[in-house]
């Protein structure tokens, strides 16, 4: 690292980097998100990087079935979803430099040599690459003026995918050695037919580690039991960890717990120590205590919802994970209520092949239909839209959800003939639904990633109805991911037949939000946005809070 490079690092903001061992899906983003609460809590100005292993440069183009769910920054770049964790537990948004993976970081080398900023010198994958990762986390402090930066690491130690972030990691460390502290969360297994739960791979992964030149400053021990004082002696002799550092985390019946039971353990003490910073004051943590206790609370009155999608099956496997932020948007405001939540997963397909019967909705308080793309499912989503307005179901449509509420009212109370979207059909007789104008030369080049309608947009409400009531405003902000809007050339005709398009964009040109008046149906609401974007534990999206209450209640 040349001196310039040095110095930037500079001020006195310290870098927490949280790295994974033995296998993926450990935890490490409720982890990361976890420990960055509580340090937040203790007073300290936290932000929180997630670094992702893959030559996609945003995660808009993956397949949510094999990635999970894409999450939108209010700057509008699509993110894995840890993103939107980081942002639930801090309760803050967090700006686009705050997310990088590869990809990204790659192309911003090539465009960077291509433009002469390396002055005509080799460019090189190592120290170059590595200096844009610090570069970016650097900036990333900066920006959000921080005290301690958590930087996570995707993929598991020893893959080739990561190689030059924990680089990137040796080379912080050996500049800012007391301003720098790494994390590991690395998987325990307990085979039943040992009955003994097991560090041995753990001890490699550490080792592995220490091959790339870092070394643990704590390992966070996952398992599905709580381990032993003998399993934290061996992890510390063998892991070079102090014993005390070395932090037990089973399995917990809710991730929004994994705090307090660190806090518990007095992880921010060992955390503050290793990072020779002082430990004064305690946490305020009066409102997550009070958030996880109504989250706990037993003999809550239950209120069932049916999530119907598209994205549920991979294989023998149901994959909750593809839309995360929805589901903890309605436990947030279920709990907020004082109830609890029963979520079923339902498959669109199931009601179009007649595998599921319709009359089966009739079970539940409210059907919520998440966003999606194409034409696998939509028949059956149009059936459910058409039952639940008609045997008057608490309804919720999110982005596609809100443009198939609106397709099925011009086809069965218009009457309208070959209605369709232009996505799925282009040449439709009645496109209700057409992509729009600003899209058209976008899709015509196969531009397809990061150039959809994306980020946080303004939403003009009309008074008097359900979304001006839910917001108690005349204006708010979302997030928005789409390239398809509700064709203005049917608006007169779906507002003469009865319904509401309650939000539209400041010009008046986009219809944001769209509903029936209370009088015809309890709540059949529909927004071109993405609401579960915006939704915290400490602070329920109040759309949401509208939907669950009106189920419960009718």
């Amino acid at each position: 690292m040349d001196k310039t490079e040095t110095a930037s690092l500079g001020g006195n903001t310290k870098y927490i980097f949280v790295v994974g061992g033995v296998m993926s899906g450990v935890g490490k983003g409720v982890t990361s998100s976890s420990i960055a609460m509580l340090l937040q809590a203790r007073g300290l100005k936290v932000t929180t990087i997630k670094i992702d292993p893959y030559i996609n440069v945003d995660a808009g183009t993956m397949n949510p079935t094999e990635h999970g769910e894409v999450f939108v920054l209010k700057e509008g770049l699509e993110t894995d979803q840890d993103m939107g964790n980081y942002e639930r537990f801090l309760n803050q948004d967090l700006p686009a430099i705050n997310y990088m993976t590869t990809g990204s970081v790659y192309l911003s080398v090539i465009e960077k040599e291509r433009n002469l900023k390396y002055k005509g010198r080799n460019v090189e994958v190592v120290p170059d690459i590595p200096l844009e990762v610090i570069s970016r986390i650097k900036k990333a402090g900066q920006v959000a003026e921080a005290d301690v930066v958590m930087v996570e690491i995707g993929g598991t130690v020893g893959e080739y995918q990561n190689i030059l972030f924990l680089e990137a990691v040796r080379m912080m460390k050996t500049e800012r050695p007391a301003d720098v502290a790494t994390i590991m969360v690395s998987f325990l297994p307990l085979p039943h037919s040992i009955g003994e739960m097991k560090t041995k791979p753990t001890q490699t992964a550490v080792r592995m580690l220490n091959g790339a030149g870092v070394f643990a400053d704590m390992i966070i021990a996952r398992s599905s039991l709580a381990i032993d004082e003998k399993r934290k002696e061996k992890i510390a002799t063998f892991c070079n960890v102090r014993r005390e550092y070395v932090i037990s985390a089973p399995d917990a019946s809710s991730i929004y717990e994994v705090s307090l039971k660190f806090e518990a353990d007095k992880i921010t003490d060992k955390i503050l120590t290793i990072l020779n910073l002082p430990i004064t004051g305690k946490s305020n943590l009066t409102k997550w205590k009070k958030f996880v206790a109504n989250l706990k609370a037993e003999n809550k009155p239950v209120v069932k919802i049916a999530l119907v999608g598209k994205y549920f099956k991979s294989g023998e496997f149901v994959l909750s994970d593809v839309y995360l932020s929805v589901i903890e948007a309605l436990k947030y405001s279920a709990y907020a209520l004082g109830l609890q939540p029963e979520i079923t997963y339902l498959s669109a397909s199931e009601f179009a092949d007649g595998t599921r019967p319709l009359a089966e909705l009739g079970n539940f308080a409210g059907v919520l239909v998440p966003g999606g793309f194409g034409e696998s499912g939509v028949e059956g989503k149009l059936e459910v839209i058409e039952y639940v307005r008609k045997n008057k179901i608490p309804y919720f449509g999110i982005c596609y959800g809100m443009q198939l509420a609106v397709l099925e009212y011009a086809k069965n109370v218009l009457k309208l003939a070959d209605v369709n979207t232009t996505e799925i059909k282009p040449d439709a007789q009645n496109p209700v639904v057409d992509v729009m104008l600003s899209q058209k030369e976008v899709i015509k080049k196969g531009q397809m990633g990061g150039t959809m309608r994306l980020g946080e947009y303004q939403t003009v409400l009309k008074s008097g109805t359900l979304a001006a009531q839910a917001y108690k405003s005349k204006m708010v902000a979302e997030r928005h991911r789409h390239r398809y809007e509700v064709n203005n050339k049917y608006v007169a005709d779906l507002e003469q037949a009865g319904l509401i398009f309650s939000g539209v964009s400041p010009d008046g040109l986009l219809m944001e939000i769209m509903e029936l008046p209370a009088t015809v149906h309890p709540f059949f609401v529909g927004v071109q946005f993405h609401p579960e974007f915006k939704a915290r534990p400490l602070a329920p999206h109040p759309l949401f809070t509208a939907f669950v209450r009106t189920a419960y209640e009718n």
